[in-house]
Order: C-alpha cells, then sequence, then structure tokens
C-alpha cells in the first residue's frame, strides 16, 4: 500500500489523527503539509514539530503550493515552495490546481525545472484529472483522478497514454468512500493503473479533515 495523504486539519486541532499518520508513516508515499493554503506568512510551531516528527519515522513530507491553473507567478510558486523547506524541512512539493491543457505544459515544465533546482523532490503534479500526456514525463507522480467516490465507480476513463507509464508515476485521491469500502479503493486505484492513492472517508468542502480508516488501520 502507498498513500499520498493531505491532512488538512492543524495538529492542534486533531492531534491524534496526526499521531496515527506518524504511526503509519512506512504506509505512505508522502504526507502533504499545508498550514495555510501554502506555506503561510510565517512558521507554525505545530506544524514544524509534526513535520519533524514525520520525518523521524521515515515519511516523505510535501508542500501545499497552488498555482491556480497555471495563472499564478512561477516566483510566488517557488517562493513558496522555498519557505516550505526552509521552515518545515520539506522534502518536496505538491502542486495544487495544475492546468491540464497541453499549451500550459511549457510553463509547467519549467517551473518544475525551477522548484528541483531549489532541491524539491519529489514534485506531484494534480490537475485532478488526465492532462496533456506530456505531464506524465515531468512530474514525478501524477494525480489523475481528484473526486467523491460516486463518481469514481461511475465515471472514471482511463485514456491509453496511461497504460504506456508506470503506475508508480499516477495517484488517485478519493474522497467521500464509504468506510467499508476505503480497502476496495484502494484496490480499485490499483485496477486503475495508480500505485498510489488517496481514499478519505470525508466530504466537501474539506474531505482531507479526518484521516481514512485504511490509514488507521482496516487495510491491514
Amino acid at each position: 500500500m502507498s498513500l499520498l495523504i493531505p491532512l488538512y486539519v492543524h495538529p492542534a486541532v486533531d492531534p491524534d489523527a496526526w499521531h496515527r499518520l506518524i504511526e503509519a508513516a512506512d504506509r505512505t508515499y508522502a504526507v502533504v503539509l499545508n498550514p495555510a493554503d501554502g506555506p503561510g506568512g510565517a512558521p507554525d510551531p505545530a506544524f514544524v514539530s509534526a513535520a519533524g516528527a514525520l520525518h523521524g519515522a521515515g515519511a516523505r513530507v510535501l508542500g501545499y503550493v497552488d498555482t491556480d491553473y497555471g495563472t499564478r507567478p512561477a516566483a510566488d510558486v517557488t517562493a513558496d515552495a522555498a519557505r516550505h523547506q526552509e521552515w518545515y524541512a520539506t522534502d518536496g512539493c505538491f502542486l495544487d490546481r495544475v492546468s491540464a491543457a497541453a499549451d500550459a505544459l511549457p510553463a509547467y515544465r519549467k517551473l518544475v525545472r525551477a522548484l528541483r533546482r531549489q532541491g524539491a523532490s519529489p514534485v506531484v503534479l494534480n490537475p485532478g484529472v488526465h492532462p496533456a500526456p506530456g505531464y506524465a514525463r515531468i512530474a514525478d507522480l501524477l494525480v489523475t483522478f481528484e473526486g467523491p467516490w460516486s463518481t469514481y465507480v461511475s465515471a472514471f476513463s482511463r485514456p491509453d497514454w496511461t497504460t504506456r507509464c508506470t503506475p508508480n508515476r499516477f495517484c488517485h485521491l478519493v474522497y467521500g468512500v464509504p468506510e467499508a469500502l476505503t480497502p476496495l479503493a484502494v484496490r480499485t486505484a490499483h485496477e486503475r493503473g495508480a500505485a498510489v492513492s488517496g481514499p478519505v472517508t470525508g466530504k466537501l468542502p474539506n474531505p482531507w479533515a479526518r484521516l481514512t480508516p485504511v490509514l488507521s488501520g482496516a487495510g491491514r
């Protein structure tokens, strides 16, 4: 099992969730740190402590950075990533709201190169859908589905180009998963060509505010 965990809840609000996450560090691909829709304006001591504990447990930590579908200036994106690295010692970054369009690919290619020069590794791109194929070549991990379980079950489709890529390059983030079906959600992601997944039982507006039972032990 390889889980990408975007746990968007403050460690002081739900310390038990963070403790369980630290205990399950060996089952994660990475944990996404998101203090304030990004690094925030100053280091948050609770997130500094949480990031340190995750690293101590062997987890990779990614800093959350919004790209606003390619409209946010690259300098702002790289500055956010640098703050994550400086304040929370993040390993890599999780770029959210990534464009899926082919004409935005050159700018994202340049952005990813700049992030790698800053030391970010891995770089995860989250368009939340299947983008133009070139995005798979610039990302370490590409999130090709983000949405509710009902849509994942009924309307997921996989373009042919994905079958030519290793499953380790793809991730599916599924929310609103019935608790009893979270292990099935992990298996379904594998069957659909994604070796990394992040099933959660939470729902909008913040489905990532609680841990999935798979991480808590139901999927062992």
